[in-house]
């Protein structure tokens, strides 16, 4: 199994990530001799400033925001759309929103597991999920042309928060709690 997880659930320097993310696109893009433009790499960027999947017009607004001046909705699909092609981002299509891949380059399956408080996010890669799902598909006669499991819970760090699974309801999604003095 390979995971994220370690990462994503614990409190770290995000732009350590960003910065591997952005090092694996422009070496990714590089050998399939594919432009990482500049707004591609800050909408990249933007989505791994957490562990936490982004919708697109949150990436409008914070794109909008930070230029000062209006980012249209179609450049900034264009820029998910290629990076989603590049394997270098992933959309949940629960949450209709996008998180970085950990493992772009890599053949793996895409189990991503979501905490339903804080909206933090990793990404797992399991064998025996993808043999069940192949296996389960050819017996079907189908065949599969991409795939992806997307649990809901809650994180350890949310655990800990509260050990009765209780979501406190003030909360806004992905807002993890902050520690009482």
């Amino acid at each position: 199994m390979i995971t994220n997880s370690k990462i994503a659930y614990r409190q770290h320097d995000h732009l350590r990530c960003q910065n591997a993310a952005l090092q694996q696109a422009k070496k990714l893009c590089a050998r399939d001799d594919v432009r990482l433009t500049p707004i591609r790499e800050t909408v990249l960027c933007l989505i791994w400033e957490s562990h936490r999947p982004l919708g697109a017009y949150d990436i409008i607004e914070q794109l909008s925001e930070s230029s000062g001046k209006r980012v249209l909705p179609p450049t900034v699909y264009r820029a998910l759309s290629f990076l989603l092609d590049q394997g270098l981002i992933h959309r949940l299509a629960t949450l209709n929103a996008f998180i970085g891949c950990p493992f772009p380059g890599s053949v793996h399956s895409n189990v991503f597991l979501v905490c339903r408080a804080c909206g933090s996010t990793a990404e797992c890669s399991v064998d025996t999920i993808n043999n069940a799902i192949v296996a389960t598909a050819a017996r079907a006669g189908f065949e599969i042309e991409s795939q992806s499991v997307e649990i809901s819970g809650l994180c350890p760090m949310c655990q800990q928060e509260d050990p009765h699974g209780h979501k406190d309801e003030g909360q806004k999604p992905g807002a993890r709690k902050e520690a009482a003095p």
